[in-house]
């Protein structure tokens, strides 16, 4: 594990430990039967919100437990390192419930929150569509108010918790002749008339999560589904919390490189080639070195950030820089790992190859990385 400079209190090592024991114990041995499922049983996600593991950051009026950030930077850390990659715990707890607790009016919060702290109601976000996923302001779907309900028409795809999930925030355009003052978010129930879910998609990883088309024909929903009660503000909302999603990313990122590396090296003092062991190559040694480089680099930019979030500093800016850069290292590190593990790092019984295929995602989902390259380059 690659040393962080975050200031880690006596309860989150309690916490961690807590964490780590159900993410090994409890999901780790679980992958292959949810993999073949499709998606994760509904019982984990009770029992995660039976210890606290769901949207801990939630005030306790909410169902959580108050907690603070780094609570949710140690759950996305050992469930990566687990090599778990279901449940999606962090959309749950980190994407979803936050746009409720910051944006949502009273009634909304006390509706979800608590059930989503519970693990008694699974959120999903609803923005990409198949015309398109970085460009939000140009979405298709629309929303349009009759009386005192709004009918909702159009589809989306690529919807993580797709298929278990129990409500959707729901990106819409409210005023189809306008980009990003006509959209607004919507909290959709999944048992709604004209909510119909599509295929749970094939992925090349990530095979245990659930992935789905979504589709909304004459959808009914009352007005007061509408989030924090008024039209044309969720592209602020989405933009404002991709920071967060985009940070998160990057935690992800920084612990399955650990784990990579962590693996390749025990691997490689125990594999032997030609009579010597793999990590007394030369090559091995420098690539290794190479990638722990990278990794303490990428862990300084981190803590920073965190330290920024906390803080309330963070920018839209930084946080895509972070997670462009993550997110290239962790694919480019973990290609590298299964290069040193030779034939077997090609098995996909071997941890590392698992890592490979779950990981490559990361370099397009939460904005597409060449997105965040233009988000920084607006900034120079």
């Amino acid at each position: 594990m690659t040393a962080s400079t975050l200031p880690f209190s006596e309860e989150h090592n309690i916490f961690r430990a807590s964490a780590r024991r159900f993410f090994e114990e409890e999901c780790a041995p679980e992958q292959a039967a949810w993999e073949a499922a499709g998606m994760p049983s509904r019982g984990i996600w009770k029992r995660a919100g039976e210890l606290g593991f769901l949207c801990p950051r939630l005030p306790e009026t909410y169902g959580g437990i108050g907690a603070d950030f780094l609570f949710s930077v140690i759950l996305l850390e050992e469930q990566a390192r687990s090599g778990a990659v279901a449940p999606m715990m962090s959309l749950q707890s980190d994407v979803v419930a936050p746009y409720i607790l910051h944006y949502g009016t009273e009634e909304q919060k006390r509706h979800y929150l608590p059930r989503m702290a519970s693990g008694e109601c699974i959120g999903a976000i609803g923005m990409t569509e198949p015309s398109g996923g970085s460009d939000l302001q140009a979405i298709r779907t629309t929303a349009r108010r009759d009386g005192d309900d709004y009918v909702i028409n159009g589809q989306k795809t690529f919807i993580s918790n797709g298929i278990t999930a129990d409500m959707v925030v729901l990106a819409a355009k409210t005023d189809a002749s306008a980009r990003g003052k006509g959209v607004s978010l919507f909290l959709v129930d999944a048992d709604t008339k004209g909510f119909v879910r599509g295929r749970n998609l094939k992925k090349l990883g990530q095979k245990a999560c659930d992935t789905a088309e979504l589709f909304f024909d004459d959808m009914r929903v009352p007005a007061r589904a509408l989030l924090g009660g008024a039209e044309g503000r969720g592209f602020g909302q989405l933009m404002d919390r991709l920071v967060e999603e985009r940070l998160m990313t990057a935690v992800a990122a920084s612990a399955m490189i650990d784990r990579a590396i962590d693996m390749t090296i025990t691997y490689t003092k125990d594999r032997k080639a030609f009579g010597s062991r793999v990590i007394d190559f030369q090559n091995s040694r420098f690539k290794l070195a190479d990638a722990k480089t990278e990794a303490t680099v990428l862990r300084v930019f981190l803590d920073r950030c965190i330290r920024d979030f906390m803080d309330g500093t963070l920018d839209a800016s930084a946080s895509a820089a972070l997670k462009y850069w993550a997110t290239e290292q962790q694919c480019a590190i973990i290609d590298t790992c299964v290069q040193l593990h030779g034939g077997y790092g090609y098995i996909v019984d071997y941890p590392i190859a698992r890592m490979w295929l779950d990981g490559r995602i990361a370099k397009i989902y939460g904005g597409a990385n060449e997105i965040m390259k233009d988000i920084i380059g607006r900034t120079l």
